[in-house]
């Protein structure tokens, strides 16, 4: 067979048109795969940091936020909560926030936090991962006749003080956790960020 009549020109032409529109084609048909592999707009925000205004929060009292999934608690303390502190540091397993895994370094102190007043912890028992309760009343209880008030987990029995530290001889091997947090203002608090400058 012969090419004498052949256009290659037009040859060309169409072979370059056909290399053209099967890019396109590619490329389109890429985007929504690439675009799949993106988290939904519900996975990038349970990673949002989270805003919680805190100036209305009653001494004594608990709020709870919800931050990547998992309870948030801010509690501000009072002054006989943060007194009673000290009472209870020789029943603790880790009175001086030794493993620096619970905390960042900004709040590794006796308060376990920025401010005194607020603490800021996730709300998970770092046992078996249930949710301890908040028992404020520094009173006898039935699971602590010398309680100085903090949380109690009743799925197994661990304690913990006012500033989320463990007591000793409970099956929790930790403190609870303090995430990352920092103060936008006198009122807002920002959970997720730590504060400008610090690790």
């Amino acid at each position: 067979m012969s090419n004498e009549g052949v256009d290659q020109g037009r040859r060309k032409f169409l072979t370059g048109s056909m290399v053209v529109v099967g890019g396109v084609g590619a490329a389109g048909a890429a985007v929504p795969f690439i675009k799949m592999w993106e988290p939904s707009a519900k996975a990038k925000a349970a990673g949002a940091p989270v805003e919680v205004v805190v100036d209305k929060l009653e001494p004594g009292q608990l709020l709870q936020v919800e931050w990547r999934g998992q309870p948030v608690w801010i509690v501000n303390r009072t002054k006989p909560m943060l007194d009673g502190l000290p009472q209870v540091r020789e029943r603790l397993q880790d009175p001086d926030s030794e493993n620096t895994d619970q905390q960042p370094e900004y709040a590794n102190n006796e308060y376990r936090s920025v401010k005194p007043e607020m603490l800021v912890l996730v709300g998970i028992c770092t046992h078996l991962g249930c949710s301890p309760k908040f028992i404020p009343e520094m009173t006898a209880q039935p699971f602590d006749s010398d309680w100085k008030g903090g949380f109690f987990c009743p799925c197994h029995n661990s304690r913990f003080d006012l500033a989320g530290r463990v007591f000793s001889g409970v099956p929790a091997p930790a403190n609870l956790k303090v995430p990352p947090h920092t103060y936008l203002d006198s009122s807002r608090l920002l959970i997720g960020v730590n504060p400008e400058g610090a690790a």
